[in-house]
């Protein structure tokens, strides 16, 4: 069974980095399409980036093009997200998710991590 476990949340100034790793277990990580996506308290959850490597796809939302990078490390089985840049409006939950189709929507996808909590402050 795939199961995801998201890492690398923290406490982050303005202006700061972080990378979060997506680790899988029961799959090839290559063989899916692997978003991000993120979850304000009070606030639905959104798309964050997805990559699909079948399709030869990554698309990003329009609030962190130019901030983060989703990349992937087919050796290690992990999908990462480079954040630069953070903003206090990027805190939130960080979740990744397993579909079969790169698309920033969460009704398509399948399978979740857990989330990792990133906070932007000073």
């Amino acid at each position: 069974q795939l199961q995801l476990v998201e890492s690398g949340g923290g406490l982050v100034q303005p202006g700061g980095s972080l990378r979060l790793s997506c680790a899988a277990s029961g799959v090839t990580l290559d063989n899916y399409a692997i978003g991000w996506f993120r979850q304000a308290p009070g606030k639905e959850r959104e798309g964050v980036s997805c990559t699909y490597t079948k399709e030869d796809s990554t698309n990003y939302a329009d609030s962190v093009k130019g901030r983060f990078t989703t990349s992937r490390d087919n050796a290690k089985n992990t999908v990462y997200l480079q954040m630069n840049n953070l903003k206090p409006e990027d805190t939130a939950v960080y979740y990744c998710a397993a579909s079969v189709l790169c698309r920033l929507r969460v009704s398509d996808m399948r399978y979740w991590g857990q989330g990792t909590q990133v906070t932007v402050s000073s």
